[in-house]
């Protein structure tokens, strides 16, 4: 009997692709990247005070918002449209932490909108902080989802 976290032995390949490359996985890199220099830039405007880094920020912030909402997009289609995807509880776990990521992205960012350098303390940073959190955790789960069970894969049987 297989155990429930053991890989299925052939992976889910991705339904929503680009020439057989899964469309989530191309896009996440993108926000992971602008949600976590949020963060340092909102350090950087701590520490220098130099309204730059404040500007930063708000297009860091509503870059990651607008890719992540792109990237969820594209996640969520292959939630619900994959049988196999669905089935596994870290898929599950996967889409409830991405939802509370961009909920604070969408939030840190338009905070920001009226007036960038006002926004950044308490709650800028405050924001900055937990979306860095929530993409560690996103991420870890979405590792898990790619490494262990082989969701998204390029299955090699399909490309002859």
């Amino acid at each position: 009997m297989r155990h429930y976290a053991d890989p299925v032995p052939h992976g889910t390949t991705s339904r929503i692709a680009f020439f057989g490359h899964p469309a989530h996985a191309m896009m996440v890199p993108f926000p992971i990247a602008f949600l976590m220099a949020v963060l340092a830039s909102d350090i950087a405007w701590w520490h220098w005070s130099d309204p730059f880094w404040a500007r930063v920020s708000l297009w860091l912030a509503g870059g990651g918002a607008v890719m992540g909402v792109l990237a969820g997009m594209a996640g969520t289609a292959e939630l619900l449209f994959v049988r196999d995807i669905r089935r596994r509880a870290a898929a599950w776990s996967h889409f409830v932490v991405a939802i509370m990521l961009l909920s604070v992205a969408v939030a840190n960012w338009g905070l920001r909108v009226e007036d960038a350098q006002a926004r950044i303390l308490p709650w800028g940073i405050y924001l900055s902080a937990l979306g860095a959190g929530l993409v560690a955790v996103a991420g870890w789960l979405g590792g898990t989802l790619v490494f262990e069970h082989q969701v998204g894969i390029i299955d090699a049987d399909e490309e002859d």
